[in-house]
């Protein structure tokens, strides 16, 4: 059903289709029993971080032979599309949330570590060498509890996922009923294969992103428009429909 909008309010063709596709993102929230959200760059647009493959992300600068802005991390914020994550997680919808980011930024907005896993790490942490606990980079220690070596979390082209965050993710995708892709290009593997997972095992799959995507064929509803403006909207939806 179609949201009712103020007397007067004119929206264009366009319009009216995206707030269509909304609903029925709104809808299918609603409905699901085990929903899993899966990010990349492209959610960390709004916060002020580049991403990779976008008109102006790093590895497309890269390729047209001109400097890559540099990614600051520290100052950088939560955007609108981690917040609205954020409210899935308190409306009890959020079933596990897998990334791509190393940014932090999931963790500051609020998002529940168990319920997280961040496939490529996070500059903010170290992780044991040995039984893959992450510890605080301010804790300036070198040595995990178990006696392993602390290393930088982050994972780097050519080295393994954690163990751990990647089993979770396949679990929680080849057992979910909705998976919503939010600014990723799904060109990183294995991170990438989680969505094509979740179709095989029967899942309504959503994908918003700027630019192609190599399973947009395979998508139940698309979204050209950015995470920021999908996000909060469908999470608004779907708080009339449990009439919070």
């Amino acid at each position: 059903m179609l949201r009712v909008y103020g007397i007067g309010e004119i929206r264009s063709t366009v319009s009216s289709e995206f707030y269509r596709r909304i609903d029925t993102l709104a809808q299918w929230m609603f409905e699901a029993e085990h929903l899993v959200v899966f990010t990349g760059a492209g959610i960390s647009t709004e916060s002020g971080l580049p991403d990779f493959r976008g008109p102006d992300g790093i590895w497309t600068r890269q390729a047209k032979g001109l400097p890559t802005k540099p990614r600051d991390f520290s100052s950088a914020e939560p955007s609108a599309a981690h917040l609205a994550i954020v409210e899935l997680q308190k409306l009890g919808k959020l079933s596990f949330l897998i990334s791509q980011n190393v940014d932090n930024l999931h963790l500051r907005s609020g998002i529940r570590p168990d319920l997280l896993a961040e496939l490529h790490g996070n500059v903010t942490k170290l992780r044991c060498t040995r039984c893959e606990v992450q510890v605080d980079r301010s804790a300036n220690v070198d040595r995990c509890t178990c006696g392993g070596r602390l290393v930088s979390s982050v994972v780097n082209f050519g080295q393994s996922l954690p163990r751990k965050g990647l089993t979770d993710s396949y679990w929680h995708s080849r057992n979910c009923d909705l998976f919503v892709v939010a600014g990723s290009s799904l060109v990183v593997m294995p991170a990438a294969d989680m969505p094509k997972v979740a179709v095989q095992s029967g899942a309504r799959l959503v994908i918003i992103n700027q630019g192609e995507t190599p399973l947009d064929r395979a998508a139940h509803l698309r979204f050209e428009e950015r995470t920021g403006e999908v996000l909060p909207l469908a999470v608004d939806g779907l708080r009339e429909l449990m009439k919070i």
